[in-house]
């Protein structure tokens, strides 16, 4: 168990790309997906024995704060915040900042997404552990990386420098020479070539004092708002009058890419970020000819299809290839899997009922 040390989960993403599955109360990480319990509850469990649960915090939204707060009971009321505004994370991440500055303001922290898949939780929790014991050595702020399994375009890359010498350290850690943005598939490929590059995963660890010292800096509008939530009196309130006057920009763009020393480690755990259907797909029971499901499939002359039921119906495929076929109950979608990203488009057409 982490002395010091708490940990802020990010649980406010629509998740649109999961329709009709996914409504604005229950986006992906509120999903059940694979019949073994929800991404944010699969996210808390992974922080059994690293960090206890009265020093775990969520950051929400209002509409899905009553969901969350059925997901987590075993975390204190005041532990589970709803953010008035959209602001992107810098601010949210801002706010758990300070949240946590005012009950131990010499802490270390750990920030994690919620919708991320993770198999193996005691990778995870032994590399945290190094990366929280290390923040509060040095004066860095520190990043988990994924090793690319591919040239994709649609995560940001760290490029990683020398290693850092630590002999209390069990994982390599390396000094971060650059953020880069989103590349097309050609940069991308370059990246795995050269291979010191990670998929920007989302997820930080730093000491309290040194990331407040680090946005004072860069970014004086959050260090600002730090420091008044710290000394207030009356939370809710100063939240829900301040929060959302704040500048909406990534944590990456806001400090990430300013900072005067950042570290990173590879992580030596599996990860997902299950972003589409296409994702999921991987996690269903396997059929003949390529189809995939979660629930009772008949198929004929039918290919390469994902099919999946909340309700457990059984589903026909006749010749049909490479379809999605999602049914809740009250909604049903067939798509291309080349319009898999797409999905989020339709959700502006629906009926408010079914967003």
């Amino acid at each position: 168990m982490q002395n010091n040390s708490y940990a802020l989960i990010l649980a406010g993403g629509s998740g649109t790309r999961f329709w009709p599955l996914s409504r604005n109360t229950r986006p992906k990480q509120l999903l059940d997906l694979f019949g073994d319990g929800t991404l944010l509850r699969k996210a808390l469990d992974r922080l059994q024995g690293l960090i206890p649960a009265e020093r775990i915090l969520i950051l929400t939204n209002g509409m899905q704060e009553e969901e969350v707060r059925r997901q987590a009971p075993e975390l204190p009321q005041e532990n589970i915040i709803a953010e008035p505004a959209r602001r992107d994370t810098a601010p949210a991440i801002a706010l758990g900042i300070g949240l946590i500055a005012a009950r131990c303001p010499e802490a270390n922290m750990l920030v994690i997404p919620s919708d991320q898949l993770i198999l193996n939780d005691e990778a995870f929790r032994e590399l945290a552990a190094d990366a929280l014991s290390l923040a509060g050595r040095e004066k860095a702020l520190i990043t988990i990386g994924i090793k690319p399994t591919w040239p994709c375009p649609s995560y940001g890359y760290i490029e990683r420098g020398t290693a850092i010498a630590d002999p209390q350290l069990r994982h390599s850690c390396y000094e971060v020479q650059s953020f880069r943005e989103k590349p097309d598939t050609a940069t991308a490929t370059e990246y795995l070539a050269k291979g010191n590059y990670s998929w920007n995963a989302g997820m930080f660890i730093w000491n309290i004092p040194h990331v407040r010292t680090e946005l004072q800096q860069h970014t004086p509008e959050l260090a600002g708002f730090i420091d008044r939530l710290a000394q207030t009196e009356n939370i809710s309130d100063f939240i829900r009058d301040e929060f959302p006057a704040l500048t909406p920009i990534s944590i990456d763009f806001a400090l990430m890419e300013k900072a005067a020393r950042v570290l990173n480690f590879e992580a030596t755990f599996d990860w997902d970020d299950v972003g589409s259907w296409l994702s999921v797909a991987k996690y269903l029971q396997q059929h003949d000819n390529g189809n995939v499901s979660n629930t009772p499939v008949s198929a004929r002359d039918a290919r390469g299809n994902i099919a999946y039921s909340a309700q457990g119906k059984h589903i026909a495929l006749l010749g049909v290839e490479n379809l999605i076929v999602v049914d809740t109950g009250d909604s049903l979608l067939v798509a291309r899997q080349s319009d898999a990203d797409a999905i989020k488009h339709i959700v502006s057409q629906l009926p408010e009922n079914l967003v």
